[in-house]
């Protein structure tokens, strides 16, 4: 590592600064939170869990808020048992750090509908399809409207939050 790569992690806008560690922190906690707020499904994994990673994206950038998003996933998937098995919830947790990102990338390049609707549909329809062929076809459609309702709340959450914190962050 060059002395300028290792001065940008420890600068205040480097990745490793303790303000953006400590924000990081604190927005899985409010994940940990969200994933005692469930919306009713069949696994039990459903919950506000992600709303925090996609501010954390918004606040602080993609990478943050994947980690934020990946690890809201797991607490959630744990507090249920992770019904799915664990090498599935890990699956899951790297399709909501993907999530994240698109959040991240998809707010500065359009509006916040369309990063919403996006999210949503990747959230709610493409993420339990490319579990079809593992899981099955059944547990797409039991899981699908209610993925959808809670990406769409995790989502709108995120953006209203991010429209009232981002002048302070």
């Amino acid at each position: 590592m060059s002395d300028s790569e290792a001065k940008k992690q420890t600068s205040p806008q480097g990745f490793l600064h303790i303000r953006r560690m400590v924000l990081m922190a604190m927005f899985v906690a409010l994940s940990v939170v969200g994933a005692m707020l469930k919306i009713p499904s069949p696994t039990g994994t459903v919950a506000l869990d992600s709303a925090p990673g996609f501010l954390g994206a918004a606040l602080l950038g993609w990478r943050e808020g994947l980690i934020i998003a990946a690890l809201g996933h797991l607490i959630s998937a744990y507090s249920a048992g992770f019904p799915l098995s664990i090498p599935i919830h890990l699956i899951i947790a790297l399709q909501m750090a993907v999530a994240a990102a698109l959040y991240w990338v998809l707010l500065r390049k359009t509006g916040p509908y369309v990063t919403i609707a996006v999210v949503t549909l990747y959230n709610g329809l493409v993420m339990p399809l490319s579990l079809v062929p593992m899981l099955g076809i059944g547990l797409f459609y039991a899981m699908a409207l209610p993925l959808c309702v809670a990406s769409l709340v995790n989502t709108v959450i995120a953006y209203i939050c991010y429209r009232a914190l981002r002048t302070i962050v």
